[in-house]
C-alpha cells in the first residue's frame, strides 16, 4: 500500500499542474471562461453540460454558492468538447514546457501508469467523477496519454476519498478545516480557493471542537486518529488500480516517477496565482 501511494504521489504533479498552469487559464479565457469558470467547467466537462448541483456533489468541498456563480452561463459560452480540447491542449503545452517529453523514462512510466489506469476502469462503480473521465478516449500523444492516465488515477482516488469522508460523517467544509489543521496546506489558500464565508468556517470549527476533533486550531488526538484512518482507507480503496502492477512494478513506478514530478515543480507549474 505504501509503494502504491508513493507511485501515485510522486507522479501526481503531472496531473495537478493543470489547475495552476497559466496555459490552462489562457485557453479557458479564450473560450470566454474566466476565473473559476475555467476550473469548474474543465474538470467537469467529461460529464457533459454538468449542472452546478452535480459539481457540488462530486467536487465535495467547495462553497455551493461559488460553484453556482462560476457555472452561471458557462455552458452557453463553450461546449463541453471545446473545454475538453482546451484542457488537453493546455496540458500538452505546459508539460512540454516542463520537458516531460524529453525524459528518458517516459515510455516506461507511461506503460506502467496506463496499466494501472486501465485496471481502474474495471472498477467504476460508485466513482462518478472517475467514471466520466474514464469514458473519454485516450489521447494519441505519449505526453498527453501520461497526463490522462494520471488524471484517471487521481479521480479514482478522489472518489474513494469522498466515500471515506461520507462514511465518517465528515462534510465538505469539515474536511477542509481538518486538512488545514494538519498544517500541510496553508489555511488562507483553502479559505480563498473554496470560498466559504468566514462565519460558516468559524462555526464549523467550533462544531469540530465539540466533536473532539480539534484542539484549538490543531488536530486533537482523536482528530489525528480520524485523519489517519481516512487517509489509510483512501489508500486501500485506490489499490485496485495498482493491483495490475504488483509490488515490483509499483516500486519501479515510484522510483521512475520522481523526476517527472520534480520537472513539473521546477518549471513552476504548481505556483498559485
Amino acid at each position: 500500500m505504501k509503494t502504491a501511494r508513493a507511485a501515485w504521489r510522486r507522479l501526481e504533479p503531472v496531473h495537478a499542474m493543470i489547475y495552476f498552469a497559466p496555459e490552462g487559464r489562457r485557453r479557458y479565457a479564450d473560450l470566454g471562461l474566466s476565473g473559476r469558470a475555467g476550473y469548474f467547467t474543465s474538470r467537469s466537462a467529461a460529464f457533459g453540460r454538468a449542472s452546478a448541483e452535480l459539481v457540488i456533489s462530486t467536487f465535495y468541498n467547495f462553497n455551493p454558492g461559488l460553484v453556482r456563480q462560476a457555472l452561471d452561463g458557462a455552458w452557453d459560452a463553450a461546449t463541453p468538447q471545446q473545454v475538453l480540447d482546451a484542457r488537453h491542449a493546455a496540458a500538452d503545452e505546459a508539460l512540454r514546457r516542463a520537458g516531460i517529453h524529453e525524459l528518458p523514462a517516459l515510455d516506461e512510466v507511461l506503460a506502467l501508469t496506463r496499466r494501472a489506469a486501465e485496471e481502474a476502469r474495471d472498477h467504476t462503480q460508485g466513482r462518478p467523477l472517475f467514471a466520466a473521465h474514464a469514458a473519454l478516449p485516450w489521447p494519441e500523444e505519449p505526453v498527453l496519454q501520461l497526463w490522462h492516465a494520471q488524471t484517471l488515477l487521481r479521480e479514482f482516488r478522489g472518489d474513494g476519498h469522498v466515500a471515506c469522508l461520507l462514511s465518517e460523517g465528515v462534510g465538505g467544509l469539515e474536511s477542509l478545516i481538518l486538512h488545514a489543521a494538519t498544517g500541510d496546506v496553508p489555511v488562507d489558500f483553502l479559505k480563498a480557493s473554496r470560498a466559504w464565508p468566514e462565519e460558516e468556517w468559524a462555526g464549523t470549527e467550533e462544531r469540530l471542537r465539540t466533536r473532539g476533533l480539534l484542539d484549538g486550531n490543531s488536530l486533537s488526538t482523536e482528530g489525528v486518529r480520524l485523519r489517519r484512518h481516512i487517509e489509510d482507507r483512501t489508500d486501500q480503496l485506490a489499490l485496485p488500480a495498482y493491483a495490475a502492477l504488483g509490488d515490483a512494478d509499483c516500486e519501479r513506478l515510484a522510483e521512475l516517477a520522481r523526476p517527472f514530478g520534480r520537472a513539473v515543480v521546477d518549471a513552476g507549474l504548481l505556483k498559485i496565482g
